[in-house]
């Protein structure tokens, strides 16, 4: 999926044209997905953005120390030296922070949270054949149970990267 793409628009419709009606925009549940679908499209595009800012940076610096190395430039040694010690202190902000690995857990989420719109919106999958009020608490459920496991798996990264490294925080923080 391309994250460069807006986040979810509440009167957005399903592929096959299906769009929420006013009553269903009211509703706790749906503004709750919307709310995640959103937050989690944020977040993925932001971790997005750094990983690949940081990567970039990163190739060009090391890129630049061979040539460097070989002009006849009085400063090249501390140049090539001061590059060298950017690229670590860049792979160290992405360690720390996890940019790679939360740009595709976020994008994971938010596609399993627009599947359950999807789902919702067409009446298909386990909303088939229930009434509205019975689809909705479903469908907060579900949602609730796949933030929470989301949420939980962030917690036991962070105490282990914590634990391993021994020093600040580092990863990311929880939804709303």
């Amino acid at each position: 999926m391309d994250d460069a793409a807006p986040a979810d628009r509440s009167d957005s419709p399903t592929p096959d044209g299906i769009a929420p009606d006013d009553v269903l925009r009211q509703r706790a549940e749906w503004r709750r997905l919307e709310d995640q679908l959103a937050w989690y499209g944020r977040r993925s595009r932001s971790c997005q953005r750094w990983h690949k800012g940081l990567r970039l940076v990163q190739v060009a610096f090391a890129a630049s120390i061979p040539v460097i190395s070989l002009a006849d430039l009085p400063l090249a040694r501390w140049l090539t030296a001061s590059l060298g010690a950017l690229i670590a202190v860049l792979e160290a902000t992405e360690q720390i922070n996890q940019f790679g690995t939360l740009w595709l857990q976020y994008r994971s989420t938010a596609e399993h949270l627009k599947h359950e719109k999807y789902l919702l919106l067409a009446g298909a999958g386990p909303y088939r054949e229930l009434e509205r009020a019975e689809a909705l608490r479903l469908l907060a459920e579900r949602v609730e149970e796949h933030v929470s496991r989301e949420h939980a798996g962030w917690v036991r990264t962070s105490e282990k990267r914590l634990a391993r490294q021994g020093t600040g925080e580092g990863g990311r923080e929880p939804s709303p």
